[in-house]
Order: structure tokens, then C-alpha cells, then sequence
């Protein structure tokens, strides 16, 4: 039995970056039940990490995807809220909320991970965290999202580009 491989979505779960995105998504889903700034919680929790050596320690990739959704919320909500058919993102579980957060994160700012991955990665977390039918349900937002997602992206890189500063030739 040990010298079988591990079937593919066992060693998905198995990955560090799996295991980011679900912590990620606790955080985000604690964040909101105790209303406070999600980035103050993972700096609370990266402090508390440091200071006592039971606490494990943050995974930065699990920093990234809280800080990032914490910096760019009203954009992340505002593109899922404009992909729910018939539905308002209060009405979604806030586990849901959570993780199509994370997703739509990934789809406009993390250019290393594929768009498959990300949504895949979102509908097995709803698959080990929430409903029977959400999985279906985020994978049908996400469908979408993914279509606007390199538009985004590329607005993105004009702006870090126009706004990151520039040596001229009397400067250099």
C-alpha cells in the first residue's frame, strides 16, 4: 500500500499551497465573524506565531492571499457580488464568501498560479468546508470571473507601471 502513489487530489491536499489557501480562508471567514481588518488578524497571528513556539507558525503564501484580499476587497467583493445570479454576497454562507475571496484574489493577482488551479483549488475548499451544493455554485462564479480575470490583470500591470517611479538621464 505505501509504494502506491497517492491518487491526484490526495496530494493536492497534501500541498503547502493547498494548506495556505484553506488557513487563508479560516482567516478570512474568523476575520468577518469577529469584525475586524483580516490584516490585523494575520499580523496578530504572525505575532503570536513568533512568541510562542506551540503556535504554528503563518505560511507566508497564507499572509500573501489575506493581506491581498485585505487590500483589495471592495474590488474582490464588487466582482463576485457582479457574478451572482439572483443573489446578494451577504446571502452567501460566509464560508463561500471566504473562499471565493481567495479565488478571485488569485484570478486577478497571482500571476504564478494557472486560472485552473485557482478555481479548482476554491471548489475542492467548498468541497471540505461548506454545502453540497456549493462547490457547483463556485465553480459557476468563478467560470465567469476567470473570462474577465486577464483584463484585470493587465489593467493591473498599467498601473503598477505608470505609477512606479522612473530614473531619467539627468538623474542617472
Amino acid at each position: 500500500m505505501a509504494d502506491q502513489p497517492l491518487d491526484k487530489k490526495s496530494y493536492k491536499k497534501l500541498g503547502a499551497r493547498h494548506k495556505a489557501r484553506r488557513r487563508a480562508v479560516d482567516l478570512l471567514f474568523e476575520a468577518e465573524a469577529r469584525d475586524i481588518d483580516p490584516a490585523e488578524l494575520i499580523a496578530e497571528r504572525v505575532t503570536l506565531a513568533l512568541r510562542d513556539d506551540a503556535v504554528a507558525p503563518v505560511n507566508p503564501y497564507t499572509r500573501v492571499l489575506v493581506e491581498g484580499v485585505a487590500d483589495d476587497l471592495d474590488r474582490v467583493d464588487g466582482t463576485i457580488e457582479s457574478y451572482l445570479q439572483d443573489w446578494a454576497l451577504s446571502r452567501l454562507p460566509a464560508v463561500d464568501r471566504a473562499i471565493l475571496r481567495v479565488a478571485v484574489w488569485e484570478l486577478f493577482h497571482a500571476n504564478d498560479v494557472p486560472p485552473v488551479v485557482a478555481v479548482d483549488e476554491a471548489v475542492e475548499l467548498a468541497k471540505e468546508l461548506s454545502t453540497d451544493d456549493s462547490p457547483s455554485f463556485i465553480n459557476g462564479v468563478l467560470g465567469r470571473v476567470v473570462e474577465v480575470a486577464p483584463q484585470v490583470r493587465a489593467a493591473a500591470a498599467a498601473t503598477r507601471s505608470t505609477a512606479a517611479p522612473t530614473v531619467s538621464d539627468d538623474e542617472a
